[in-house]
């Protein structure tokens, strides 16, 4: 049976390359930037860490560099042919796009990060989505998408939605002010869900539909 990841030329690896480097940099400077914060505040560095990775975008964006650095690392393990594959590179695809979107459309006015932060945020939320929907875009196999593949994407943020709730309910704290239960009541909230969900699925179907345009000719 014929592989269905696609093996890079030299500029393709070159394009993973500087796209991987630049994505764990971007998470290196946030996770130093929050840890820094906990610090000078005189509160927990074990905290700083879970709440870094309790962030949609922070998930994501590991997500991301992940593949890219599978891409251009030559391994047989399970784990990296798991990440190579068609259908998990383009879930993230769609769910690096949804941190894009709504980080510009939800959250983007709350704030005016400056220096690092400024640095860290637009390569989070603008500079690797592009990078990686260029990465799938020119060099994911195309093809093999469904939507069954879209209903086990969901898992994804439903699940992280799930993990949100909890965490609030325990900590007080909902990480995004637009599902923040404590402040907007439930009703709201779940709104506010189901309609982020609703973007994820309209962005999945944007994939799937571009998946077919691109499907190889026999």
């Amino acid at each position: 049976m014929p592989s269905q990841t696609l093996q890079l030329t030299t500029g393709q690896r070159r394009y993973a390359t500087v796209a991987a480097l630049l994505g764990w940099f971007a998470l290196a400077v946030q996770l130093y930037l929050i840890l820094w914060g906990r610090w000078t505040d005189q509160a927990s560095l074990m905290g700083g860490l879970v709440r870094f990775f309790s962030f949609f975008t922070v998930l994501t964006n590991t997500l991301v560099a992940t593949v890219l650095t599978c891409a251009i690392v030559d391994r047989h393990s399970a784990g990296h042919r798991f990440f190579r594959s068609p259908v998990v590179c383009a879930g993230i695809t769609t769910s690096i796009l949804l941190v894009s979107i709504a980080y510009n459309l939800l959250l983007r006015h709350l704030w005016t990060p400056q220096g690092w932060q400024w640095i860290a945020d637009e390569l989070l939320h603008d500079v690797m989505p592009l990078l990686y929907l260029g990465y799938w875009w020119l060099h994911g196999r195309k093809g093999v998408l469904g939507l069954k593949h879209l209903l086990g994407w969901m898992f994804y943020p439903v699940l992280y939605f799930g993990y949100l709730l909890f965490r609030g309910n325990m900590f007080g704290d909902y990480l995004y002010p637009f599902l923040d239960i404590g402040t907007l009541g439930l009703t709201k909230a779940l709104v506010n869900a189901f309609g982020v969900l609703a973007g994820f699925v309209v962005i999945g179907l944007v994939i799937l539909m571009s998946d077919k345009r691109r499907m190889p000719k026999v």
